[in-house]
Order: C-alpha cells, then structure tokens, then sequence
C-alpha cells in the first residue's frame, strides 16, 4: 500500500457550482485540510466498478476490458472465470456488478456490459449469475435478463449502473440515451430512461406506463441523458447523477412518471455551440436539484452513512471525473448545493462505502499507472 501526499494533490476548495450559496461557499473553503489521507491499495486495469462482500475481506471489480476480478484485502487479485465477452470500445465494455439483496444466501451477482448487434450497432445489456468463490472464481449460470432496446450505432452513453430499491424487491436500471438524443423522449424505447424491474428483468407492477405494455411498461421516468450514478438516501428517495453536454452535469430526485429533460432542455450546450433551453424555462419539467457548470464529469456516487467521517454523514460523495476530484453535496429536501470538492491525480470513476464505513475509491483512464483502488482513511486529531 502506498501513502499518497494530499500536498501534491493539490486539494483545494470548490468554486464552480452553480449555487450561489454562502454557507456552502464557507464550507467549501476548509476543503484545503481534506481530514483525510489516500492509500494506493491495488491496480486495474480500466476499472469501472466495484462492490464488496459483505462479512468478508473480498471485492469484485470490473475492468471495461471484459474482466471481473476478485481482490482480496491482504491477498491476491484473482481473475473471474465465465464472464461474458463484451463489445469493448469507445464507453463500452464491462460495467457494473451488484450484488443481490439475498447474496448472503444465493451468491447471486449482477453485471452489465455492452452487447455486439447486428449491423455495427451495440446496446447495453444486464445478466446474473452465481458467483462461486471456492477454489479458482468462476460465474456460474449466468443469464442475460434485459437488453436496451434498439441498438444503435456508437460507443456511447450506456449508463447500465444498477441499484436495488431498499426493500430488496426490485431492481432500478439506467439506460442511456446512446448519444442519439431523441430516444430520451421516446416511451416506445428504453433508451434515455431509468427502469424498475424485477429481480428477474422484468417489467415491475405499478410502473408508471404499465398498461401501454412492450418496453414502455419498464420505465420509471424519462427524459434521461447519461446516468452514471442511481443512488438510494437514506430516506428512501432515488437519486441520479448524469453527464450534460458541453456544461449541465446534474444530480436529480428521480420520481416516477417524470420528464427530466434532455435533449430539450439542459444547463449547458451542444459540443459545437448551438444553444440548449435552459432547464428553468420549462417548470413543466423535472428540475435537477443541482447543475454544474462546468462539469464535474461524474462517475458514481455514495450517500455517506458511516462514522469515518462524521461531517459527510448523509451527503452525496461524488466521484468526479472532469476535474478529478472528490465532490461534497448536501441534501436540502429536494435541492442540493456543493460544500467541498477534493482535487485528486486521476479520474475518479467509481466510490463505494464498505460496510465499516471505509470510503473506497477506483481510478479510471487508459494513461499507464492510472487505475488503483484507493482507500480515504480520516486523519484522527
């Protein structure tokens, strides 16, 4: 394990949200003393995502290249026989791994990764398996129980991150837009949207649009453009954190039924400089709780709930990808506002809580020496 020196990180305070707000501002600017050193722990390659066993010193993390590896605390990192083969390239490749809310009892894993089609089309695709850790770790079983529908042409703009709601009975699913836009807006295709499903792929009773049937009964809500972060509160509210174009990064209460947007409105614009309403001239609309720009970037994030740090407790913990950095939001009933940002070497692209309430972190980027698995411990005073 290697001590990272927060100094040459350059930790500083934020400054470009747009919130506007003192208290946070005041807050912000004590992010120059983090409270926290970084350990390098491990390497990856490309890693997307990681979750951890719980009761055990094991992870899995997923490298976008089409690998699941075990890491253990203290061991090896041992490679995961029986994943499947994905369509590696642009964002595409392996992606998320979940656990299932019975894992302690069925082993059961959730992955997603981007599927070849026909025609040089591509779509994201979730499938489970049992993981078997006995002796060399292997898949066993695994099914294919949802797929975007179409595929399209490109490498982008998948989502597929995957959160279960907190009763353990279904499962919440981002879809994204493809880089193709108008599908967002589209109840006849899943594409741009966050679904509810069952634990099996299916679409789940009292969905929103459940008596039109097809794919438009899976869909929670709409108007989505890139999610890379569905997130639960400890209220039970869902949350999502998804990539703008040039400038509107957004962190949203995601509710069911509602439009959140894109490609119609957003707070920043297209990358060649034409203009985007903003989200503020359509109230019909859902609106983010909070928008950036510039960007963040966004990869995943956390609602903390551990005591390492006392003082993040029940905020979202944002990895950040552009700038790199750590980004600090408080929850103020349905708004938000960024009280520190935490400048870090490389892009963040993924942040777990472990159950003793560790923060975990995985370093993204094809640059050599990029990807680690980091741990924040707090500096005790």
């Amino acid at each position: 394990m290697t001590p990272l020196s927060l100094a040459a990180l350059g930790l500083a305070s934020c400054g470009s949200a747009s919130t506007g707000d003192k208290a946070a501002a005041a807050e912000a600017k004590t992010a120059g003393d983090p409270g926290f050193t970084v350990t390098q722990v491990a390497q990856f390659e490309e890693p997307w995502a990681m979750a951890f066993l719980p009761g055990t010193p094991f992870a899995l993390i997923t490298e976008r290249k089409g690998k699941l590896m075990l890491w253990q605390e203290g061991g090896e990192v041992r490679e995961v026989d029986g994943v499947p083969q994905v369509a590696y390239g642009g964002q595409g490749g392996l992606g998320d791994v979940a656990l299932a809310p019975d894992f302690p009892t069925s082993g059961t894993v959730y992955l997603t990764w981007a599927e070849a089609g026909d025609n040089d089309t591509r779509g994201a695709v979730l499938g489970r398996a049992k993981l078997v850790t006995q002796g060399a770790p292997k898949l066993e079983g695994l099914q294919v129980i949802w797929r975007q529908e179409p595929k399209v042409t490109g490498q982008g703009h998948y989502s597929h991150r995957i959160a279960f709601s907190p009763d353990g009975q279904h499962l919440f699913l981002a879809s994204g837009e493809r880089q193709k836009f108008t599908p967002a807006q589209d109840l006849n295709a899943n594409l741009g949207k966050i679904l509810r499903l069952t634990l099996d792929g299916k679409p789940a009773p009292g969905n929103p649009f459940a008596a039109k049937g097809g794919v438009t009964s899976q869909i929670w809500s709409y108007g989505h453009r890139n999610v890379l972060g569905l997130q639960f509160d400890a209220s039970g509210r869902l949350w999502d954190l998804e990539h703008g174009p040039k400038g509107g990064d957004e962190l949203n209460l995601v509710e069911p039924g509602k439009n959140y947007g894109w490609p119609l409105v957003s707070d920043g614009d297209h990358y060649d400089g034409r203009p985007i309403p903003r989200n503020a001239t359509r109230p019909d609309l859902a609106q983010p709780a909070i928008s950036w720009n510039p960007v963040i970037a966004p990869g995943d994030f956390i609602f903390y709930r551990g005591s390492d740090f006392p003082q993040w407790r029940g905020q979202a913990v944002i990895a950040a990808m552009l700038p790199s950095a750590i980004v600090r939001v408080a929850i103020d009933g349905t708004k938000a506002r960024e009280v520190a940002r935490y400048p870090m070497s490389h892009r963040v692209r993924e942040i777990e809580e472990r159950e003793d309430g560790s923060i975990w972190l995985l370093e993204d980027g094809k640059e050599a020496g990029a990807g680690h698995l980091l741990r924040l411990s707090p500096v005790k005073r």
